[in-house]
């Protein structure tokens, strides 16, 4: 069984699958995530969705530097979770099944292209405070319990 985390379930709305996957790019005591500043101004776990056809790590690759400019390599998966809510920038209504990946980040790619987002390296204790949905926070929080 996933978790489910934020948002409960509304009766009445259909929602749309949207599997995606995330990275916790962890470097030193410290993780970079990208900041949103549009629809609505948030801390997030650089990924996103997985488009038909590709593999999750495939789509993990792509969205961390659309997102940050980084490039990555992948350590391993750390498990999922899912959540129920709207994403207003594409006005769909989403189940959404988050892949969560341990990365290590090795180097800037370029610019990041991706309109109103930026990127930021943050300790991992503010960071698992900071991020907007429960499902993120709880995966940095529980790697933070195994460098402790």
């Amino acid at each position: 069984m996933i978790r489910r985390f934020d948002e409960a379930i509304q009766k009445g709305v259909r929602y749309t699958h949207r599997p995606g996957a995330y990275g916790i790019l962890q470097r030193g005591g410290q993780v970079l995530l990208t900041f949103q500043s549009e629809p609505a101004p948030e801390f997030q776990l650089p990924g996103g969705g997985i488009d038909p056809g590709e593999s999750p790590v495939r789509a993990l690759h792509r969205e961390v530097f659309e997102e940050t400019g980084w490039g990555i390599q992948v350590i391993r998966r750390l498990g999922a979770f899912q959540r129920y809510t709207h994403m207003p920038e594409y006005d769909l209504w989403a189940h959404k099944v988050a892949h969560i990946y341990l990365c290590r980040p090795t180097r800037i790619k370029g610019p990041i292209p991706e309109p109103h987002h930026s990127a930021h390296w943050m300790p991992m204790q503010e960071a698992a405070e900071r991020l907007a949905n429960g499902g993120d926070r709880y995966f940095v929080h529980r790697l933070l319990k195994q460098f402790q």
